[in-house]
């Protein structure tokens, strides 16, 4: 067992859990956060994207104890209030860039990042980087047309924000 202590969601948590648990596990079956989701286990669908200090990562693939003294935001977090959606989530929402919902949260995570990483950087975000940044992203419901116009709303909303 190994005590582990971090920022999840502006909160400070701590829990001892087995030392092979990993960030997902850590998140959904520790702290009740059910939005971080589970597809795949193997890195493959991006459903369980979530930040850790400010850069997105596939949480199926990390042990909680990686993530010691990190901050974490999840879906859950990403908001500044559970009455104000953020900028991505209303895009998202706007544009119909969700079907069955199961991939979202990891879509919005992974979009948030790329949108703040182009940003920072003075790029460009085109249709082409943003289906390129998508590989590690599976959905199978909308064909991701909806989703790249999403993506590009929520970086327009995140810019004027």
């Amino acid at each position: 067992m190994t005590k582990i202590a971090m920022n999840v969601n502006g909160k400070a948590v701590s829990r001892e859990v087995p030392d092979n648990t990993l960030l997902v596990e850590y998140i959904r079956e520790h702290l009740r956060l059910t939005g971080t989701h589970v597809g795949c286990d193997t890195s493959q669908c991006g459903a369980c994207v979530v930040h850790v200090d400010g850069k997105a990562m596939k949480s199926c693939t990390m042990l909680a104890a990686a993530a010691e003294g990190a901050t974490v935001t999840t879906v859950e977090g990403l908001a500044a209030s559970k009455d104000e959606l953020h900028p991505m989530q209303i895009a998202f929402k706007d544009n119909h860039g969700l079907q069955c919902g199961f991939c979202t949260p990891g879509m919005i995570m992974s979009a948030t990042d790329m949108v703040e990483r182009y940003q920072a950087e003075g790029k460009e975000l085109t249709e082409e980087a943003i289906r390129h940044e998508l590989e590690g992203n599976i959905c199978r419901c909308t064909g991701y047309h909806n989703i790249v116009k999403s993506i590009q709303d929520g970086a327009s909303k995140m810019t004027n924000a």
